[in-house]
């Protein structure tokens, strides 16, 4: 297995619950795919560097350091692209 990581940045819309939500969703699909989770961490609301789709100016990043596959990192990365939620994504290898 290797070691990624994937950010990612929530409509700024979504309660505190609803996030919670939506990063058990990603973190159970890692999981069921065969993936091991080695730390969740959620940054909050931020300021975004530059206004996303004429509307968005803020977001909530949440930050997930993982070991899988890189099968399982294709399937996050595909699930992330339809998902309504997530405005933008971006999963790393990190190299040791």
């Amino acid at each position: 297995m290797r070691p990624y990581e994937v950010l990612f940045i929530v409509k700024p819309e979504f309660e505190e619950e609803q996030v919670d939500t939506i990063i058990e969703k990603y973190t159970n699909l890692i999981q069921t795919e065969g993936g091991e989770i080695v730390k969740v961490d959620k940054w909050g609301k931020r300021k975004l560097a530059y206004e996303i789709a004429n509307k968005y100016r803020e977001g909530i990043y949440t930050l997930i350091q993982f070991n899988s596959e890189p099968a399982v990192a294709s399937e996050l990365d595909r699930v992330m692209k339809i998902s309504d939620e997530i405005m933008r994504h971006l999963i790393s290898k990190i190299e040791e």
